[in-house]
């Protein structure tokens, strides 16, 4: 079988099996080889046993989605093919041991068979099948085996030099193996190398993530734990030391929160990162902040619910959450980057974006999202700009001035001689407390009517893709980014354009402008079309087809296709 151009592999096992493992070093190694990469994962929620496979997309050219096509399949136990068999086809490798494909499909599939624990055992144990079936997949594309070699160093040094060496011996093993499959014709893999993608840097969103923060000035982040969103806040911690930042893994979500908007009333920008159930705890602490002016900047890594709902999956369920949360009205602002690179470059904003508005800023990523791995320029910490909007409280400061922008100049304690004060009831232009009706009513409209017009007029358009002119318009926002980039690209149509929505609320009314004389396809992860829905209430913008998916799995450049062309075709 040949595979020219482009290949997906997808690995399948039990947890705690080591895809994991195979995943880090296939994308690195390959990466370092000149090949453009492309990796996600999809896992159960259980520590041991159940099935989680990951798919691997190696091209010539650069690839940043998910596709349901397997080219070739590597199961690490019984039960992967039936798990996937949606997704294999007639022309799908099946490269793996004979005992690992259950009996419905031997005949049906190509099977080139590979004896991974024989030659794992040959090393010294089964435990090294991980490495040798990295090492079998690097050699299919005569890739760099040096890179091999750094990447478990990196990866097993600290296990000591015997268990860097057994390894390495088991991925040579399963190295020269490949390359004799490719000689002998059982698998071809012609696919151009580029050598610039060499000096690259491979990034998962999660990092992406994690990387912007601290490039946006944070110097404290505080957090429960909660899938997906927990690896933020371990990327962080283990660079605090090195950015001289503080992380705390607190007791509960209401602490996290708070503990930020105390950090930010002290003048350090503070994060918080949790996902939708622990975002509903913090409900409480978001209405005191929007009633204080207290920036605050959360990331929230949707996974689908109502409650625990599936823990280890996707679903861009949570907008609807964030748009509405705390009670009393007080505006707030939406992100939802689209790439990893705008990951980076979106949640460093942030930081300035809370400082000059005085609002909480809300980072909306997704399990699909964080957990996606890719390679790409490097982020340009130049091109990130360190705003300050802290102004000194000299004598006569008014925290919560009545302006025409509704943005009151905002001190921090010590910094000047006058008082300042925080305050979670209504309050007067100083910060204390009133039931004045004609007051109350100056506050409300400029905190939650003049400054929401401020936001609105200072927010940046949506991203268009393609001719402008064309009848039908596809909106994707948040991580549908690059599935619907990549099937325009497939449709090849100029009568289909692509508008993509990084900013998601609030809304700058000149937005309009793209959707005037078109036909508007909205796709997203969720049930209803919550995007869909804002585009009508905020802009009065009507989706005349909604593209929906929620079974907790991202959508495929497959789906999404067969999707576009029912109504464009």
């Amino acid at each position: 079988m040949e595979f020219r151009d482009e290949v997906s592999i997808v690995l399948g096992g039990a947890a705690g099996q080591g895809i994991q493992t195979v995943e880090e070093i296939l994308t690195h190694a390959l990466k370092r080889s000149g090949y453009h990469v492309y990796a996600n994962k999809e896992y159960m929620s259980r520590v041991r046993g159940g099935i989680n496979t990951t798919e691997i997309r190696v091209s010539s050219r650069r690839v940043r989605t998910f596709v349901k096509r397997i080219d070739i399949l590597v199961p690490f136990k019984r039960g992967v093919l039936s798990w996937v068999k949606d997704r294999l086809s007639e022309s799908t490798v099946v490269l793996g041991e004979k005992e690992n494909v259950e009996e419905g499909f031997l005949g049906k599939v190509n099977l080139v068979e590979v004896p991974l624990t024989k030659m794992a055992m040959e090393v010294g144990s089964q435990l090294y099948i991980n490495t040798t079936s990295a090492g079998l997949i690097v050699g299919l594309f005569h890739g760099d085996f040096k890179a091999v070699e750094d990447y478990i160093g990196k990866r097993f040094g600290s296990k000591g030099e015997n268990v860097v060496m057994k390894n390495i011996e088991a991925a040579r093993k399963g190295y020269e193996l490949g390359i004799k499959l490719c000689e002998e014709g059982s698998i071809r893999v012609e696919i151009e190398k580029n050598r610039g993608v060499k000096d690259e840097v491979l990034l998962t969103g999660t990092e992406a993530v994690g990387m912007g923060a601290l490039a946006g000035g944070m110097a404290f982040l505080s957090f429960y734990p909660m899938s997906p969103s927990t690896g933020v806040s371990t990327f962080v911690a283990q660079h605090a030391e090195g950015f001289g930042i503080i992380v705390e893994q607190v007791e509960d979500e209401i602490s996290a929160i708070n503990m930020a908007l105390g950090a930010w009333f002290a003048g350090a920008r503070a994060m918080v990162s949790t996902s939708g159930g622990g975002f509903a705890l913090m409900s409480e602490a978001l209405s005191l902040a929007g009633m204080a002016e207290n920036p605050v900047v959360i990331h929230l890594a949707q996974r689908p619910g109502p409650a625990t709902g599936l823990p280890t999956r996707t679903m861009q369920g949570d907008l609807n959450l964030v748009l509405h949360a705390g009670h009393g009205d007080f505006p707030r602002i939406i992100l939802a980057p689209g790439s990893l690179g705008e990951a980076f470059y979106l949640t460093a904003e942030a930081f300035n974006l809370a400082d000059k508005y005085q609002v909480p800023v809300i980072i909306l990523t997704d399990q699909y999202f964080v957990d996606t791995y890719y390679n790409l320029p490097a982020p340009d910490v130049k091109n990130v700009k360190f705003e300050r909007h802290i102004v000194e409280a000299k004598p006569g400061y008014k925290r919560y001035e009545l302006t025409e922008d509704g943005i009151s100049p905002r001190a921090v304690p010590s910094y000047g001689d006058d008082v300042v004060i925080a305050n979670g009831n209504e309050h007067d232009e100083w910060g204390d407390i009133t039931e004045d009706a004609e007051l109350t009513i100056k506050m409300q409209e400029k905190r939650a009517l003049r400054k929401l017009e401020t936001i609105k007029r200072d927010a940046p358009l949506p991203k268009l893709i393609g001719n402008e002119n064309s009848e039908y318009l596809v909106v994707s926002w948040g991580s549908t980014f690059h599935v619907v980039e990549e099937t325009i690209e497939k449709l090849g149509s100029e009568n289909v354009t692509h508008l993509h929505f990084s900013w998601v609320y609030p809304l700058n009314p000149e937005a309009k402008k793209f959707f005037e004389g078109k036909k508007v396809i909205v796709v997203e992860n969720n049930i209803t079309g919550q995007f869909a829905d804002l585009l009508w209430k905020e802009l009065g913008v009507k989706a005349d087809h909604r593209v929906l998916k929620y079974d907790g799995r991202p959508f495929s450049v497959e789906e999404v296709l067969d999707a576009l062309r029912e109504v464009v075709e």
